[in-house]
């Protein structure tokens, strides 16, 4: 057999396998995307627990079982300088806020127990140590920004009210005054040394939609957890409603 007749049965034999697996290949993909399609309609048709399919829910429990046994309250989030905060800091909504509020008026109410409320004004929270943390606020719509606050460290303020049996529950709540916003966090992120009972910005008291005259700044959480306007705290064992978690976001909320 001559060379060139060789090469083009070498080549012949080329073609048919790159079709062969091109086929294969396509067919493999179909059969994929066939049974993404069936999954897709089978959670899609699946009950709603805590606002979203069982099984997704299932799955964030699961992951939040998984990050809330490795998770180090010892573990500091990076911080930066003044200098690399951002002077326009962007708003991660307005839920809670429509209402209008004095300093003179404001409260924060304590709930240790039934029938049992501490109620603080912000000079009140203001004579406490302060705290400033610079870091990078992460939403969970995709954005981050590097930004400036300051306030009073949330375990510094338990310790100073004599909180110590609330803070062995399992869980912190809070609310904004109106209630129409309203969060859960687990304690041991709560009591993280940079989470914040926040009252200023860039060195400034809290703008309006930023969440005056006081808010949470936690940075182990993203966004949805970072409370503004902070009118009622409680503590459980149970976990507390959350509003984001209601409408299927990730109940713990972590990064």
């Amino acid at each position: 057999m001559k060379k060139t007749d060789q090469f083009f049965k070498q080549e012949s034999m080329s073609e048919k396998q790159v079709r062969s697996r091109t086929i294969i290949a396509f067919s493999v993909f179909a059969i994929l995307l066939f049974i993404v399609f069936i999954s897709y309609l089978w959670i899609k048709n699946q009950p709603k627990v805590a606002g979203t399919q069982k099984p997704l829910r299932t799955s964030l429990n699961i992951n939040e079982k998984i990050f809330s046994k490795i998770f180090d309250s010892s573990q500091l989030v990076k911080e930066y300088p003044k200098s690399a905060a951002a002077k326009k800091v962007r708003v991660n909504g307005y839920d809670g806020l429509k209402d209008t509020v004095s300093e003179e008026t404001w409260r924060l109410h304590i709930v240790r127990k039934t029938r049992d409320t501490l109620k603080l004004a912000l000079a009140d929270i203001k004579k406490l140590p302060k705290r400033e943390i610079v870091f990078d606020f992460k939403c969970i719509e995709g954005w981050s920004q590097v930004t400036h606050w300051a306030g009073v460290p949330l375990k510094t303020f338990m310790e100073h009210y004599h909180l110590e049996d609330q803070a062995s529950m399992k869980y912190i709540g809070l609310q904004t005054p109106d209630k129409e916003y309203y969060v859960g966090i687990d304690m041991p992120s709560a009591l993280q040394s940079q989470t914040l009972l926040c009252y200023e910005m860039n060195g400034k008291p809290l703008p309006v939609n930023q969440g005056f005259p006081l808010r949470l700044i936690i940075p182990v959480k993203y966004g949805i957890k970072h409370l503004k306007r902070i009118g009622t705290m409680f503590f459980s064992n149970n976990k507390p409603a959350d509003y984001w978690a209601e409408r299927g976001y990730d109940y713990y909320a972590g990064h």
